[in-house]
């Protein structure tokens, strides 16, 4: 799936791989080497996160039911729990620096689409 920022048109990533059952959930990037640039995770349900057994740090999104950003974590490191922000339906990690990359903002409204 292809992540948009339907405010700027700017494509965010390519690759978001959607991790919609309770394993995928459980595992998501643990014990990976890295997440590739231009790629991502997409937890739903979902409305917090750790990173215990990751190897690197991420950016967290964490968007309503609607598309639109409620919560943003930059730079979350390994073994952290994240934030928990009202209104949290699911979550996207994508790699570090993307946040600023891409100058994400809370209450920016975004999509993901087939690619």
């Amino acid at each position: 799936m292809r992540l948009v920022n339907l405010g700027t048109g700017q494509v965010i990533a390519e690759s978001i791989e959607p991790a919609e059952t309770f394993f995928k959930r459980f595992k998501g990037l643990m014990f990976r080497k890295n997440l590739s640039p231009n790629s991502g995770l997409y937890l739903r349900p979902c409305n917090s996160i750790h990173t215990f057994f990751m190897k690197f740090p991420i950016d967290v999104l964490y968007i309503n039911d609607h598309g639109k950003i409620v919560g943003i974590e930059e730079q979350l490191e390994p073994g952290k729990i994240g934030k928990r922000f009202p209104g949290a339906a699911a979550v996207i990690e994508l790699p570090i620096n993307s946040i600023k990359a891409f100058e994400i903002t809370e209450g920016q409204l975004i999509k993901l689409s087939e690619t």
